[in-house]
């Protein structure tokens, strides 16, 4: 074997622990995808952790403050907490999931557009943004929701329709700083179609940026379902809430602050741990 030649299975392991190695030493993307793990993984086996159903009342057991029985206490029907903020988040993080792929293609797709040929389709993709930025996001929501009904699909449809907005802008200012690198003339003299270039080597080059302003994205948009719950325009009773649980517990806040304290905590420790996850990765591109 030659030996300046390179192993490509050797090459693979290496780059792998690098990666590793790059992980373990970001301590903030550690840390939030643990935390995040954490939640996920509750989300999913809260059927196995609790014996409660999120619906299930007891009259008897109202209001009682957290105890063996009740890890955090019952509401005002009874319901135990603990269980119904374990439901609430499997509602809350699917929506919030779902809600952000559509946007998040979009505007990366239309962002890259922009950017790259620029001139009259730079103007019609930059006249869009401006026109939706120009209508405060809870009043769409509200036009949306009094049209379509309370609920995930007025959430949806509000996001699709203004939620590609930040990552359209963030994307074409990457795209129009790389069209003018050697790597994209070089592209070009070869004769490769425009969406060739985009897609093979422009998506992979602002994918990394999009990712960390995704994260930041989901902790807004977490907060606006979980506002819209509150305000009794988003997830409809008795479907669990953080946003709604928050507000049912608001006329017991003297005598049972656990009831709004808990899913309040639970919207901080999610946005905590989806920031530390989008510093921790822009930590880890800007090293590379």
């Amino acid at each position: 074997m030659n030996p300046t030649t390179i192993d490509p299975q050797l090459q693979e392991g290496s780059n792998k622990k690098s990666t590793v190695k790059r992980i373990w030493g970001t301590p903030s993307l550690l840390i939030g995808s643990i935390m995040f793990a954490v939640l996920i993984l509750l989300a999913v086996f809260i059927p196995f952790i609790s014996p409660y159903q999120p619906t299930e009342q007891n009259l008897s057991a109202f209001l009682q403050p957290p105890s063996a029985s009740h890890w955090l206490g019952t509401d005002q029907l009874g319901r135990d907490l603990f269980t119904r903020l374990i439901y609430a988040a499997r509602t809350d993080l699917k929506i919030m999931v779902l809600a952000e792929i559509i946007p998040f293609c979009t505007g990366i797709f239309l962002g890259m557009l922009a950017g790259y040929y620029g001139k009259w389709i730079n103007t019609v993709i930059t006249l869009l943004t401006d026109t939706f930025i120009a209508f405060p996001f809870y009043l769409i929501v509200i036009i949306v929701a009094f049209a379509s009904g309370a609920g995930e699909r007025g959430i949806y449809i509000t996001f699709m329709l203004v939620g590609w907005i930040v990552f359209a802008r963030v994307v074409k200012g990457l795209s129009a700083s790389f069209r003018e690198q050697e790597w994209v003339a070089s592209a070009q003299t070869l004769g490769l179609p425009g969406v060739r270039i985009i897609l093979r080597h422009l998506l992979p080059n602002v994918l990394p940026q999009a990712v960390v302003v995704l994260m930041a994205d989901m902790v807004g948009l977490l907060v606006a379902i979980v506002t819209l719950g509150y305000l009794g325009i988003g997830i409809a009773p008795p479907t669990p809430d953080w946003g709604t649980m928050i507000a049912d517990g608001q006329s017991f806040i003297t005598t049972a602050w656990w009831l709004s304290a808990v899913p309040g905590f639970a919207v901080v420790y999610t946005g905590i741990a989806l920031s530390l996850v989008g510093d921790g990765l822009a930590d880890i591109w800007r090293k590379k």
